[in-house]
């Protein structure tokens, strides 16, 4: 099948129709897209392939991303590209997703280049080139401005990533996109609710899907439900060219480095506890917790007629 070619359908189609189509499954065939050429034939491979697409597919549709047009046009997502290990797997599992008929988005792959010195500049261009990704590469020298506001010896995340929202955002809506597509993960999303919970004093962290402050744009990350770990081997199995954050990895003391040493010792100590508590942020019970605006406990009364036999336990 030549590359550029897609099977795109109006829903989402189960695995069962897949195969009664006669469309390859995964890992069925070398024909796939050239995101995934020279993917090892190995059997751990092809599991790690595997779960990430089908975790990626579950939060895609769990969480109602795949938004209806009245018009039946084909939404378009702006696919932020870092060059990390994370959005290169966003990239590729996205691109699978499609090419398999599950995925019925076109997919405008993006980086800001926020003018950091020694950023390898010509590095994502050529390789979206080579890979026949749709792409824009955006110049804009937020790094200035960011050395220029934090004051010696805070942190530059906040305002940088501000600055990098609000331009992809605006390119978003040059483009025709629908929403902003970026690829935090599920360690991503935990450690956000522990610093949330240490040093903001709030239950808190990155959803799934939520629509940004101007109400014009969906912001999406299909990857909630993956790994950290697992886009690490991935992106490092498919020998993509991984580029590191110096701007802030730089810099000691970061309150998200030491939330991630301590999870890294939980799950030492108790392996899949990450996963643990992860599945924890998506089993609240408000009436549990200690919020008025979520339960109405001023409004919680007695009931002297029900029998103690329709009381739930608590254990």
């Amino acid at each position: 099948m030549n590359a550029c070619r897609r099977r795109v359908f109006l829903t989402p189609l189960a695995d069962d129709v897949i195969r009664a189509y006669g469309l390859p499954m995964l890992d069925d065939s070398d024909d796939i897209h050239p995101l995934f050429h020279g993917a090892p034939k190995s059997t751990e491979f092809k599991k790690l392939r595997k779960r990430i697409v089908q975790y990626t597919r579950e939060a895609v549709e769990q969480y109602g991303m795949i938004e209806p047009r009245k018009d039946g046009s084909t939404p378009k997502w702006l696919v932020c590209l870092s060059g990390g290990k994370d959005s290169y797997t966003l990239l590729a599992v996205l691109h699978e997703l499609k090419w398999r008929g599950l995925l019925p988005v076109d997919l405008l792959a993006c980086n800001l280049d926020q003018g950091q010195p020694g950023f390898p500049a010509t590095v994502l261009p050529e390789f979206l080139e080579k890979m026949g990704v749709p792409h824009r590469i955006e110049y804009q020298d937020t790094y200035s401005i960011v050395m220029d506001k934090v004051p010696q010896g805070r942190t530059f995340c906040a305002l940088c990533s501000r600055l990098r929202r609000g331009n992809l955002y605006r390119i978003a809506r040059e483009e025709g996109c629908s929403a902003v597509v970026l690829g935090h993960h599920r360690d991503d999303i935990l450690e956000t609710f522990f610093m949330n919970l240490f040093h903001g004093g709030r239950l808190a962290t990155m959803p799934p899907k939520l629509v940004n402050e101007e109400g014009d744009l969906f912001v999406y990350r299909p990857l909630a439900h993956v790994a950290e770990v697992d886009c690490e081997k991935f992106a490092r199995a498919l020998n993509y060219p991984i580029i590191p954050c110096d701007l802030c990895g730089s810099q000691d003391g970061l309150q998200r480095q030491q939330v991630k040493q301590i999870l890294d010792g939980w799950e030492k100590n108790s392996p899949g506890r990450r996963q643990v508590m992860f599945r924890s942020l998506m089993n609240i019970r408000p009436s549990h917790m200690l919020d008025p605006k979520l339960f109405d406990f001023a409004g919680l009364m007695l009931d002297p007629e029900r029998k103690s036999s329709d009381i739930p336990s608590l254990r």
